[in-house]
């Protein structure tokens, strides 16, 4: 099936949607057309030349981002300055950029979640949360003969969870009436005349996220030239989203044990520890990227530890006199985002036989030398 960056798009924004972004974050499409072809994606930590020209010999025509390439506003594209030099490299290579930024730190089985996982972190919740996900109720009534597949198209949609369980709905069955008016085109029934058919009415939840998709799949499978149905907001709330995730290590275990554990876990040659080598440590917060902003929310936690890139001098004091453990890998621990993005796209274009391909980019962009 040939693949467009529309539809890249599309998977990339029902993994990490949009809404999940930090204010002012620049996420989305910043470089290239949605209706290029693509049959070939790098997925990378950010945009360098490096990455670029790789993306070219690979024969990449998309490149997926974390971090935004175009973060301040550009008031020039000039080749001969770096920036405009990397654009236009990108543009006559025919190269798209596509970022999810914050908005892949908050979701489910982000940056975030891929961190905690590596590290050995169980019962989780979002450091800082940030989004709780509006619920919607869908109430269709829907003739016997398609409950099945309109109950289908709907849990397929994304309707249907509550907690831990899925394809949740209630059924009651009961006969809907109406008559066919001059112009309809009735599944059912006679112009002019009143039928009275045997009809399920189902209800079943819907997050505010999948709303659209579930509406359409629902009239798409739906037999009726009209269908009546009804969608309402709830006053309950669904899943909470959030920056960083805070959870438990498998057992208790000396923070000079755990320090070598989170270099190993994310391939960097040194980590920076802030506190006693032999206290012990079992409960973690973990950020990726820049951390400092959130230490109070790992105090509030609970957190022994709080693995976290870019801790500062005074930042570091304040952790000590809290009684908060730091280790912090770096930045460029993100970069743990490269195999899991690339093996999750390859995964859902599979699934759909789309003429595409995922690749890890084998570039390493860590800025930073220890001698």
């Amino acid at each position: 099936m040939l693949v467009r960056v529309r539809d890249i798009v599309t998977l990339l924004e029902r993994f990490a949607p949009p809404y999940l972004a930090e204010p002012d974050d620049p996420i989305g499409l910043q470089i290239g057309h949605p209706d290029n072809q693509v049959s070939r994606i790098s997925v990378a930590l950010e945009v360098t030349e490096e990455v670029a020209e790789e993306a070219i010999r690979e024969g990449a025509q998309l490149i997926f981002a974390h971090h935004p390439l175009i973060y301040r506003p550009l008031k020039s594209i000039r080749t001969d300055r770096p920036e405009g030099k990397l654009v236009g490299k990108l543009l006559v290579g025919g190269i798209s950029v596509y970022v999810a930024h914050t908005n892949l730190d908050a979701a489910h089985g982000g940056i975030n979640d891929m961190m905690a996982e590596a590290i050995g972190l169980s019962q989780l919740s979002p450091l800082r949360i940030s989004y709780t996900e509006p619920l919607y109720k869908l109430s269709v009534f829907v003739p016997s003969s398609h409950l099945h597949a309109v109950q289908e198209a709907i849990f397929s949609a994304g309707a249907g969870h509550i907690g831990n369980y899925s394809r949740c709905s209630f059924n009651v069955e009961g006969f809907g009436t109406f008559m066919p008016e001059e112009g309809s085109e009735p599944y059912i029934g006679t112009q002019g005349k009143t039928e009275r058919v045997s009809e399920t009415k189902v209800e079943t939840i819907v997050p505010a996220g999948r709303r659209q998709a579930v509406v359409e799949a629902m009239l798409k499978a739906h037999p009726y030239e009209e269908v009546a149905y009804d969608i309402y907001a709830l006053e309950l709330k669904g899943k909470s989203f959030g920056l960083g995730r805070v959870g438990m290590l498998p057992e208790q275990v000396e923070l000079a044990e755990f320090a070598r554990k989170v270099k190993e876990a994310f391939g960097v040659p040194a980590v920076r520890v802030v506190g006693d080598a032999d206290r012990k440590v079992s409960k973690a917060a973990v950020l990726g990227g820049s951390g400092k902003s959130f230490l109070r929310d790992a105090i509030a936690a609970g957190a022994d530890v709080f693995v976290t890139g870019d801790f500062d001098h005074h930042t570091a004091h304040d952790a000590l006199a809290a009684g908060v453990a730091i280790v912090d890998p770096g930045h460029h621990a993100e970069q743990i985002m490269k195999r899991g993005m690339a093996d999750w796209l390859n995964g859902r274009l599979k699934e759909t036989n789309a003429a595409a391909k995922a690749y890890a980019s084998a570039v390493h962009t860590e800025p930073f030398k220890f001698i």
